[in-house]
């Protein structure tokens, strides 16, 4: 058996720091480390601690390097000024050949900043998404402008994605409609608990409580959302499950702008189930068993329509419009009249539901993270 020549392979650096990204960026990792062509390296630093962890764990994925830059209430300064020297320390230890970043968070783009400041090329997965308003959602939306400026290949998960990279002059070369890792990553989860249910057997406790009952599925954590905003969410849902049919399953964030409201909200309501954190097999069986998906977060509305849920988005603007184009979501913001309003409408129009259910998913087929290694190993080749 001939030896393979280690040499030829490109050093390829993961840097994450968020349950998010680790979802989004597993499946990649582990096509990468599979192919002879490439040595991948995994930074990650710690954003969210305890759920990147429960994504590392599910996922088989051992850290390279691991930077643990959380403090109890730092400011977005300081957090900012850690990563950046963090990173920057192991990218001059390892010297990679690029280094990929995923979607807008504090993590990414420092990321791509310090491989900026050392001339390494960029890959950005999850490039060219823009809500329009910098301070929705905020900060992501300047991170991925900040990004999208230094990247030398931006894997755009939708053809909207792509033309709005056009649209601010990036050029047609570096960009590429790869569809969304997240689709991967949700192919991949599903199976392993088809294999083996106890992965979500939080889940799957929780949801036989309501039996008989429609359940929705509530997730919100947007700092924009945050004191007023979170008020008037916890009092929609408290209206929303006063019906008899329906129940709400809740997987509260840690962050206590969010906890604090929510639990003094809701705590003991007879048809909500206030949950810590899901890990990810949970999580993804809470999508699977809901009616639908009452959110502000940026992956459900990715993840639910690829299971056939419609998805009412707690946010003035998306950086995702392509759902709502495609009928697979529906922005309602924070208004409790406007979220009771359209939540009604899906649990009694028949028609309504329909039309949102089996809209066509436009983020992606699940072969994304193979997609974006091919392009990987063609800018390897001609470099």
């Amino acid at each position: 058996m001939a030896s393979i020549d280690t040499s030829a392979r490109r050093k390829i650096a993961l840097v994450f720091g968020t349950r998010p990204e680790a979802i989004k960026l597993f499946p990649l990792a582990h096509l990468l480390k599979a192919d002879d062509r490439f040595d991948p390296v995994v930074i990650v630093t710690g954003q969210h601690r305890g759920m990147l962890d429960q994504v590392l764990d599910i996922a088989g994925l051992v850290p390279d390097h691991d930077l643990a830059v959380m403090r109890a209430d730092q400011s977005l300064d300081a957090l900012t000024a850690r990563l950046l020297t963090g990173i920057g320390d192991v990218l001059d230890s390892e010297q990679p050949d690029w280094v990929v970043v995923q979607g807008d968070t504090a993590s990414a783009m420092c990321g791509a900043l310090t491989a900026f400041y050392r001339k390494i090329p960029i890959a950005h997965v999850e490039a060219g998404l823009r809500s329009g308003d910098i301070h929705h959602p905020w900060p992501e939306e300047v991170n991925r402008k900040i990004i999208g400026t230094m990247a030398a290949l931006h894997c755009a998960p939708t053809e909207t994605s792509a033309a709005a990279l056009r649209r601010e002059n990036v050029a047609e070369g570096d960009i590429h409609v790869t569809g969304n890792t997240v689709v991967d990553a949700l192919h991949w989860v599903l199976d392993a608990i088809a294999q083996k249910p106890a992965l979500a057997a939080e889940l799957h406790t929780a949801a036989a409580r309501f039996a008989g009952k429609r359940i929705v599925g509530v997730t919100t954590h947007r700092r924009e959302n945050f004191g007023e905003g979170m008020r008037a969410i916890a009092g929609a849902i408290r209206r929303i499950a006063s019906r008899e049919d329906t129940a709400v399953i809740f997987p509260v964030h840690l962050n206590p702008n969010v906890r604090e409201t929510m639990m003094g909200e809701l705590a003991g309501l007879d048809n909500v189930a206030l949950l810590e954190p899901l890990d990810y097999p949970n999580f993804a069986a809470l999508m699977q068993a809901s009616t639908l998906m009452l959110t502000d977060s940026g992956g459900v509305q990715e993840e639910a329509p690829a299971l056939g849920k419609p998805v009412l988005v707690m946010r003035e603007t998306t950086e995702r419009p392509e759902g709502v184009e495609a009928g697979t979501a529906k922005l309602v913001g924070t208004d409790p009249d406007a979220i009771v309003e359209e939540v009604t409408r899906l649990l009694d129009d028949e028609a309504a539901y329909a039309a949102m259910a089996q809209a066509h998913n436009p983020f992606g087929d699940g072969k994304s993270s193979a997609r974006i290694a091919e392009l990987m190993a063609q800018r390897n080749a001609m470099n």
